[in-house]
């Protein structure tokens, strides 16, 4: 098993910035991908960032310029760094990670079986 804990979130006006963690502990080695996903009320979960094998980092076309995700493989910790924040970015934020088999462009929830409790990033205007 494995387990993420994520933090970071909080409340940001428009334009500011934070930067959120996942640590994985637990029967981990090194997870193969990891990678961040947001839901806001009301909406589907969405794929925003992943990292794959601290190779590869895939982004969705609407944070692409704005948030970086990086990893520290030796901690297991991945992190988002979100800079130019909109009122739209408002939402929980999970983390995931996937320690088997994974391809190479992990961009959907399918890819991953383990999943953080999320954190809330609220963006005030």
């Amino acid at each position: 098993q494995v387990q993420l804990v994520e933090s970071g979130g909080g409340l940001v006006q428009a334009g500011g910035s934070l930067r959120l963690s996942c640590a994985a502990s637990g029967r981990t080695g090194s997870p193969n991908a990891m990678g961040w996903f947001r839901q806001a009320p009301g909406m589907e979960r969405v794929f925003v960032a992943a990292s794959w094998n601290d190779v590869f980092t895939y982004y969705a076309d609407f944070v692409k310029g704005r948030f970086t995700i990086s990893r520290d493989s030796n901690k297991n910790t991945v992190f988002l760094q979100m800079n130019s924040l909109e009122p739209e970015d408002t939402a929980v934020y999970y983390c995931a990670a996937e320690t088997g088999a994974v391809r190479k462009t992990p961009r959907t929830r399918l890819d991953y079986h383990y999943w953080g409790q999320g954190t809330q990033v609220t963006v005030s205007s």
